[in-house]
């Protein structure tokens, strides 16, 4: 037999015509089972070698062949036995098979179980001995394939996707008519070169050596800029391998789609949905102008400008627009990558301010916009615009603005969009966005919507800002009076106190605190929170500042003054701002009221849902007050319970609000622990057994307390008091108890005057005798048993108290001209600047103040 010619083609004498490459060759052995099995044959048919070689050809059949040839192949099937005779009877032709090569149709089988036609030629392995085996060649019936050959080829040289075939060497091997078109090259002309020698951008080669290696789908986004214009276009390639029947990859063709036009519109709403989350995320103005440019740069515009009145900085309410032009104070400024011809598969990183953006105003300057120019144009039109560079009225401008000429000359200014910055009827600013890269479209009308939209939601933010700006300010204004600590005269405790404001945003808050003077040398001590923040929580810690500085004017002990308190809040109806939209709440808020005597050294206290202080005594041991912790205030109808406790001299009594306990890291719990610990060991302690004074102790307690820097936020207000105690001892206290016996009156001012003479003040000697005679007098007519008569000499004054049984209280009045009585209490208040009464367990007292002199 004559050796198969070049390329797998049979010789012409075998078969008189050229054989197709999808030939399959099979070679059977006398007894007609498979001996090789070729490529093709397994391309045609699917069986492996391993799978059919020893196998009968016949099996390859879908019917026994019926052509004479084709009886060799059934050799090897079992037949009925037969005589000698019967088998040397038989023709030549039929017992030794065919001595020639024959071509007939037959129906074969795949290996996974679909029938085809094929053309089978058969012919002996050796010429004229058919005992050698048998060749059969199968090859697809041309009738049948013939016009589905037609259908690939017209598939891939008329889809409208552009195709393209690389070898596993990264070479060029087929390309359509489309993709032909979309690189304005012939096949011809790129046939054997590799993509980054026909386009540039893609990194497409990486891709294919991807594929080859692992046999999986790619897909690529991209810019790819094409020979012969100068803008980039955005193509999607989806690569995958072309694989022959064993697996192996053969080539990877590559699918390209030419979606710059969707690219456009899927980036427009790229760029509002991006807005939605990060625009407005800070109440500050300078803060959102940065989250607009970071937004727009670089995936809609190659550089922004934020410019806003400057009124917006201040918070204030923007004033009407000039005539004839407006100045700007430019708040954020960036600008992108000079071209876009890298991977846009996802948003790229945010731009910073540009180093080379020359001449332009940096941020903070102010920049006047004269009327023809696109910034106060829109300003006073109210509408966006969009120019291209060849627009007259950019030229005119250009002339009379020299800064912007010379950036628009720097980086090749071909189109802009002007929109004002407006909220709630209120001008605020100007938007500039250009486009200046060669890579990029220019503006069209479409990208206004965009525009408009992104504009719209940074203007709100910027308005809410600015209100929030000016709120903030007026709130802390307000707090500031209400809360500034002007020490007043006292000698019962030494005073050190600290303020803190939030540092989360949520605005000025209600914590506030208080030191109230009161009769017979006493002091009020006051610490609450007022739930919220901002105006409304000022206002409110403002009226019960004033209310429980009211109370305790009455001399009401600490349950009482709760429970007035209590009423003030529970009937307090707070009005909403309706400018703002802020909505009426329910006024909620938290008090500790504490008194302590220095003559007794009592101390009663009462809470009202507020933590409890701490006691730490002189030698620093750190002590918890066992106290009834009553209903936050505005709940109605509910008890106050007071406690009381004797404390020595020099006991610092520590009063907070819950903010110094309260953090993102740690529970309440943890908080008072770590109080405890603080207050156990100060860092300013003067010994390991004192306490340091309570300026250095609050210093100590906030440096325990507070976030480490650069840690968390101090998420709420702190107000911190620390009142160390004093006391005054028995030679500034002189204290007689009286019968009610009207001659003990003058017994009463006998025993006043000595102890005035004693304590050097005899100057006061007089006016103390009128109103010792005045209030034991009353005492004896009006009230019962017990009577006693106090002195406590202080620095600055001296008070005189006489104290009874009776819980009746009495009443200044002026008595008529015949009137016997009536004078006392009015004698008593035209010669002492202060007088009251105070009530308590088993009677009251009256007392009255009077100043001293100076000692000469």
């Amino acid at each position: 037999m004559d050796r198969p010619g070049a390329l797998g083609r049979p010789a012409p004498d075998m078969i008189g015509e050229p054989l197709d490459t999808s030939a399959a060759i099979v070679l059977t052995d006398p007894g007609g089972r498979v001996t090789a099995w070729s490529t093709g044959a397994r391309r045609l048919l699917g069986y492996a070698p391993a799978e059919i070689i020893g196998s009968l050809a016949a099996d390859l059949f879908a019917s026994a062949p019926d052509f004479p040839a084709g009886k060799q192949v059934e050799q090897g099937r079992p037949r009925e036995k037969q005589g000698a005779g019967q088998e040397q009877g038989r023709p030549r032709e039929e017992r030794d098979g065919p001595q020639e090569q024959t071509r007939h149709t037959a129906v074969v089988r795949h290996r996974d179980g679909h029938r085809l036609t094929a053309e089978v030629l058969t012919a002996p392995l050796i010429e004229g001995d058919s005992r050698a085996g048998v060749l059969l060649l199968f090859t697809p019936d041309a009738s049948a394939t013939h016009g589905d050959d037609r259908l690939m080829r017209w598939l891939f040289t008329q889809s409208p996707v552009g195709l393209v075939i690389y070898g596993r060497d990264r070479k060029l091997l087929r390309a359509n008519d489309e993709m032909e078109r979309k690189i304005e090259h012939q096949e011809d002309d790129v046939h054997g070169l590799r993509p980054s020698e026909i386009l540039e951008g893609p990194g497409l080669e990486g891709r294919i050596d991807h594929v080859v290696a692992t046999g999986e789908h790619d897909s690529l986004e991209c810019y790819v800029k094409v020979p012969g214009e100068d803008r980039a276009h955005a193509w999607v390639m989806d690569l995958f391998p072309l694989k022959d029947d064993t697996g192996y990859v053969q080539a990877v063709a590559v699918a390209v789609f030419d979606y710059s036009q969707q690219y456009g519109s899927r980036e427009r709403l790229a760029v509002l949905d991006e807005a939605r989350t990060r625009i407005g995320t800070s109440l500050d103005v300078t803060g959102t102008a940065h989250e607009l440019a970071e937004v727009a740069v670089p995936r809609f515009a190659d550089s922004i400008t934020v410019e806003l009145l400057d009124s917006v900085f201040r918070g204030d309410q923007p004033p009407p627009l000039p005539p004839g032009g407006v100045t700007l104070r430019r708040a954020a400024h960036v600008s992108g990558p000079a071209d876009l011809t890298e991977t846009v598969s996802g948003p790229g990183e945010s731009p910073g301010e540009s180093p080379g953006d020359g001449p332009g105003p940096a941020p903070g300057e102010t920049h006047f916009h004269t009327e023809p120019s696109p910034p106060a144009r829109c300003l006073l039109t109210s509408q966006a615009v969009v120019h291209q560079a060849t627009d007259p009225e950019i030229a005119v401008w250009l002339a009379t603005d020299p800064v912007q000429a010379e950036q628009a000359r720097r980086h090749g200014l071909h189109s802009l969009i002007a929109a004002p910055l407006k909220a709630r009827g209120k001008d605020l600013g100007v938007v500039l966005l250009v486009r200046h890269t060669a890579s990029r479209e220019p503006f069209t009308e479409d990208d206004l919507f965009v525009t408009e939209n992104l504009v719209a939601r940074a203007a709100i933010c910027m308005d809410n800002a600015r209100r929030y700006a000016r709120e903030h300010g007026i709130a802390l204004a307000l707090q500031r009076s209400l809360l500034a600590y002007r020490p007043e005269a006292q000698h019962a405790v030494d005073v050190a106190s600290r303020y803190l404001p939030s540092e989360s945003g949520a605005g000025v808050g209600g914590d506030w605190f208080d030191v109230i003077p009161l009769p017979c040398a006493r002091v009020g001590l006051v610490v609450g929170d007022v739930v919220g923040h901002g105006i409304n929580a000022s206002a409110a810690m403002g009226r019960l500042r004033t209310a429980v500085r009211t109370l305790a004017d009455i001399d009401l002990p600490p349950d009482e003054l709760l429970t007035h308190l209590d009423d003030i809040v529970t009937h307090a109806t707070p009005e909403g701002d309706a400018d703002s939209g802020e909505i009426a709440a329910d006024l909620g808020a938290t008090c500790l009221y504490a008194i302590y005597d220095p003559v007794s050294r009592h101390l009663t206290l009462a809470t009202a849902g507020h933590p409890a202080p701490a006691l730490v005594s002189p030698g620093g041991t750190v002590q918890s007050i066992d106290l009834p912790t009553g209903p936050p205030l505005g709940l109605g109808s509910l008890p106050f319970e007071a406690a009381e406790l004797e404390i020595p001299e020099g006991t610092s009594l520590v009063l907070f609000t819950d903010g110094l306990l309260e953090a993102r890291n740690r529970d309440v719990d943890e908080g008072l622990e770590t109080l405890r610990h603080s207050l156990e060991h100060p860092t300013a302690a003067p010994t390991p057994s004192a306490t340091p004074p309570p300026e250095a102790l609050c210093d100590s307690i906030l440096e325990a307390m507070l976030p480490a820097p650069g840690g968390h936020a101090q998420a709420d207000d702190i107000a911190l008091v620390i009142a160390r105690t004093r006391a005054l001892d028995e030679n500034h206290v002189a204290q007689w108890d009286l019968t009610r016996d009207p001659a003990i009156v003058a017994e009463a001012r006998e025993h006043a005057s000595r102890q005035l003479t004693t304590w050097g003040v005899d100057n006061a000697v007089f006016t103390t005798e009128l109103v010792v005679s005045e209030l034991v007098t009353n005492a004896i007519r009006h009230a019962t048993d017990p009577i006693q008569l106090r002195l406590i000499r202080q620095p600055h004054s001296l008070i005189c108290e006489v104290s009874d049984g009776s819980a009746t209280t009495p009443h200044l009045r002026r008595a008529r001209l015949f009137d016997e009585g009536g004078r006392g209490l009015l004698l008593v208040a035209q010669l002492t600047p202060r007088w009251g009464t105070r009530h308590q367990p088993g009677g009251k007292t009256i007392w009255a103040e009077q100043s001293l002199s100076p000692a000469p």
